[in-house]
């Protein structure tokens, strides 16, 4: 379809959990209500807007950076499963090219990770010891899209098990250096013992959050603390215990106990109210395009399919601070041949892919 084409969408347009219209269209890239004038092409079907992957890593795999290649077909693929707006939680790649490619998602960048000297994967995070966390803290916020990610915790060595990155009052000051700059800040946290202090002082979410409990959920959803489970991530665990069992047994244990009670604590985060957002983790050990997965995991924790889709959507949208279907708004939608609320599943089979008023998928 060229650049002055009209494109009329027609069925189903859930603008909303409780917001569904009957058509719109997709006029020099934007949406509008008001029918226009002339001919118009016809895309049917149930259209959400463009999907939300809130945990993913553009320009990175499981040894560090790629070149611009591997990154473009990165976004490709996350494009083609429907995952229009990109929240990339650290990498150590320049990606900003990716915001001229009319072609590609659109990335809300955390800047690069911020860890431990030896306690993070090699070549992806700058590796720093507590009296840095401010300034390179204050470094990724200028560098990003509005966040920061820490690595919260990891395997300590001489402990034998994950344990906090930080010390409380570096990681206090680190956060509200970031606030003070206009970002929020995220952080990396696969075990328990980090979570209260990190909440405390004033951190805006937690990526994988397995290690909430009874004692930090109500701190969560008091604060008002999102997570991001990637619980397509989490279902690797037990092969990475047994990878690591006999090195590191205690740890090893720790891994297959957060993954036996991964849809408990997401289910119980859920119910307290803590908002729950949909995140793969691609780009590192597993691949992009896996944001239909991690919805239906959300289903099989429990949570409803209207709110694993608003996860994914309206809610996920409005959390990062960009539109939906909104008049006005860049045309970036995802129209499927199944009602999509009836069966999540559905996300998994998108019939066609608009980016910027254009069906290119």
């Amino acid at each position: 379809m060229s650049d002055h084409e009209v494109l009329h969408v027609r069925g189903r347009v859930l603008v909303g959990p409780e917001d569904v219209r009957d058509e719109l269209w997709c006029v020099d890239g934007r949406i509008t209500f008001e029918r226009p004038a002339g001919e118009a092409l016809e895309v049917t079907g149930w259209a959400l807007p463009g999907l939300v992957d809130a945990h993913c890593h553009v320009g990175l795999d499981r040894h560090g950076p790629v070149d611009a290649a591997t990154a473009e077909k990165q976004a490709l693929t996350d494009r083609d499963a429907g995952a229009l707006l990109l929240r990339d939680a650290g990498s150590p790649s320049d990606t900003r090219w990716i915001d001229d490619r009319e072609d590609l998602p659109r990335i809300v960048r955390a800047g690069r990770h911020i860890a431990r000297p030896r306690r993070y994967i090699r070549n992806y995070a700058h590796e720093i010891e507590p009296a840095d966390l401010v300034e390179y803290v204050g470094r990724e916020a200028r560098r990003g899209d509005g966040w920061v990610k820490l690595v919260g915790d990891w395997i300590d060595r001489e402990v034998g098990d994950l344990a906090p990155s930080w010390p409380r009052a570096e990681v206090g000051a680190a956060i509200a250096e970031a606030h003070r700059l206009g970002a929020r800040v995220t952080a990396h946290c696969f075990a328990e013992d980090s979570l209260r202090d990190l909440v405390e002082a004033g951190i805006d979410c937690v990526e994988h959050a397995t290690g909430l409990t009874e004692d930090t959920i109500p701190l969560f959803a008091e604060r008002g603390v999102a997570i991001v489970p990637t619980l397509v991530n989490i279902a690797t665990f037990p092969h990475l215990a047994d990878g690591g069992e006999a090195k590191f047994p205690r740890w090893s244990a720790h891994m297959r106990r957060l993954h036996a009670r991964r849809y408990d604590t997401v289910r119980a985060a859920f119910d307290a109210g803590i908002p729950v957002f949909v995140g793969t983790d691609a780009g590192g050990s597993l691949a992009h395009g896996l944001v239909a997965q991690e919805v239906e995991e959300l289903t099989k924790a429990g949570i409803p399919a209207l709110d694993a889709l608003a996860a994914t959507t309206w809610r996920a949208r409005s959390w990062l601070g960009r539109p939906g279907l909104e008049e006005g708004a860049p045309a970036d939608l995802v129209v499927y041949a199944e009602d999509p609320r009836a069966d999540v599943r559905a996300l998994a089979a998108p019939h066609r892919v608009v980016l910027r008023g254009r069906v290119i998928a």
